[in-house]
């Protein structure tokens, strides 16, 4: 086993007690998180919580000031770039693409990691190309202008790049945003698919609560800097919890498709219209 090589189940991605932050503005501290292998982990909590500075940091973006993030038992900071890049990858909030980019360029720009003096652009690597841009349902537009591309499309070829990276650790910041609803289920179908067939482990900050339960299989609810709950969606999203990361009060019932959380916020127009839980009604009804 080389001195990156992963454990035979998968990447193990951990932090330490990590405190960031932005000049003397800290943002997270004393934090641990060890990121389940081989699942989908969601990160919520509400603006400037910290989520998006703590994906930041696992993807060795942003040096803790104490603490540290361990890839495979090593601290990511000591592991070569372009090693790190061969194991783990990002896709940041608002990816740019210089003007004129065509599809099947950006995504071969994802095998960069596996390119060396001695070793150019092989048929793997545009097997591996192609096989992304087949996963993404992108070959069709693999000659298009990246900026020519819808929101949904941009997002989905900005995904078939990481694909095509072919690291077994896909970190994501907020991969649905300026999406509209049916582009935003295309790509999060297309994030459970690279999981599901493809084994890879993968961390995303999400807005929508409903989107993190149905997708999610690990969720981690995040307030001021610090994980205040994390587990299973049934585990992590109730109305307590819900209240106390976005001071929003709600009902969480059961999404009727996913059999999964399903947060209804009440707001101060509806607040007290909510049923009563049905165990207080069974309650009431045994006095």
């Amino acid at each position: 086993m080389s001195a990156i090589e992963g454990p035979a189940d998968g990447p193990d991605l951990r932090a330490h007690g990590l405190r960031l932050a932005y000049d003397d503005r800290i943002v997270v501290d004393d934090l641990d998180l060890a990121v389940p292998t081989g699942r989908i982990t969601a990160i919520v909590g509400a603006n400037a919580c910290g989520k998006s500075t703590l994906l930041r940091a696992l993807a060795r973006l942003l040096t803790p000031k104490a603490g540290a993030v361990h890839l495979d038992g090593h601290a990511v900071h000591t592991i070569p770039t372009r090693a790190l890049a061969q194991r783990l990858g990002i896709l940041p909030q608002t990816p740019v693409a210089p003007e004129g980019l065509t599809v099947v360029d950006l995504v071969g720009r994802g095998r960069a990691p596996h390119q060396t003096w001695w070793r150019q652009w092989s048929s793997g690597d545009e097997d591996a190309v192609h096989e992304a841009l087949r996963a993404t349902a992108m070959s069709d537009l693999a000659h298009r202008a990246v900026d020519e591309l819808s929101g949904g499309q941009r997002q989905r070829a900005w995904i078939a790049m990481a694909v095509a990276q072919g690291t077994p650790v896909m970190l994501l910041d907020e991969p649905t945003t300026y999406l509209d609803l049916a582009h935003q289920i295309d790509v999060l179908d297309l994030i459970t698919d690279l999981n599901r067939h493809q084994g890879r482990t993968v961390v995303m900050v999400l807005h929508d609560l409903n989107q993190a339960c149905r997708y999610a299989d690990h969720i981690v609810a995040m307030k001021s800097g610090r994980i205040v709950a994390e587990g299973t969606p049934s585990e992590v999203i109730t109305a307590k919890v819900v209240e106390n990361v976005f001071g929003l009060r709600c009902v969480v019932g059961e999404d009727p498709v996913s059999r999964t959380p399903m947060v209804i916020p009440m707001g101060r127009h509806h607040d007290g219209e909510a049923p009563e839980p049905e165990t207080e009604k069974a309650g009431v009804a045994g006095a």
